[in-house]
């Protein structure tokens, strides 16, 4: 199974808990474009197959267009659950996994394997899941970020900082100053290209402090003027800035479109000075993607 590369648009993506259904209610209730229920991290070993059963409980009380929004982080293919997970949650539907830990492209290959026996077997269409997949967890997997052009499901690519860390034995991830350190950096910007190479959505990592909103803000921001088309949330007052940094503006929605009207009206060019400045082929390719994000394409 091929990927389709087909547009796929989502700007927050909230993490819920799998052994709570008050949160993956709440979750699930809110203005997150996408739930991811989470059988990783946030649930103990000894927790699973509870938190399994709760998750596909709780997908099957949902109607088809709900599910298409709510997803699941499995655990880790190298892992022992991984399978057990897949097996419990894919007969009840959701709209997508999330592939923690990968190491590259060959486990998006090999989760595909899994999901179409899944689909298959449960009277699924094959290919209705999507796959997210998280590239920079472990040191490997630092090195196969550009490795994912054509894996088939996936449909945005995100990296993590913090199983980062514990990879290469870090200390901290952090400067003095807050902001990321080189090697983190590096994962982000591993990511951003990874994802432009296999023509898939970046999204961005979380923020762990959610009471910083203007920190949450100001981050967001500038990883959309960097490329990233999303990003990850751990709580729900998260979402809504999120939403909002990653919807263009009147203003510049209005800016793409005098750019796109400038050559449409003159066909064949190749630049046009507007405004002191030359624009080119690559201006007209960035205002048309702004005007499809915004929904004027």
């Amino acid at each position: 199974m091929t990927n389709t590369a087909e547009p796929f648009s989502a700007r927050s993506w909230l993490f819920a808990p799998g052994d709570s259904e008050r949160k993956m209610e709440k979750a699930a209730a809110g203005p997150a474009d996408i739930v991811l229920l989470d059988l990783e991290d946030a649930v103990t070993e000894e927790g699973k197959p509870k938190s399994r059963a709760m998750i596909s409980s709780f997908l099957a009380d949902r109607s088809p267009g709900e599910r298409g929004r709510l997803w699941v982080r499995i655990n880790p293919l190298d892992g022992p659950h991984a399978l057990a997970d897949l097996a419990a949650v894919i007969p009840a539907g959701p709209g997508g996994i999330m592939l923690p830990k990968a190491r590259g492209r060959a486990d998006v290959d090999v989760l595909d394997h899994y999901l179409s026996a899944l689909e298959v077997s449960a009277g699924r269409e094959q290919g209705s899941t999507k796959v997210i997949v998280l590239v920079t967890e472990t040191a490997e997997g630092m090195f196969t970020t550009g490795t994912y052009q054509g894996a088939p499901r996936m449909v945005a690519m995100t990296w993590g900082a913090e199983d980062l860390a514990d990879s290469v034995g870090a200390g901290e991830n952090r400067n003095p100053d807050g902001s990321y350190g080189f090697t983190y950096e590096l994962a982000r910007s591993l990511c951003l290209l990874g994802a432009a190479a296999a023509g898939v959505a970046p999204i961005e990592t979380i923020q762990g402090d959610f009471r910083d909103v203007e920190g949450l803000r100001e981050r967001a921001e500038k990883v959309r003027r960097d490329g990233y088309r999303g990003m990850l949330a751990i709580h729900p007052a998260q979402v809504d800035v999120i939403n909002a940094a990653f919807t263009p503006t009147e203003r510049e929605l209005a800016a793409a479109q005098e750019i796109v009207d400038l050559f449409a009206a003159r066909p064949g060019v190749g630049a046009i000075g507007h405004r002191g400045a030359m624009l080119d082929r690559p201006h007209l390719a960035r205002a048309q993607a702004l005007l499809a994000s915004g929904g004027r394409a």
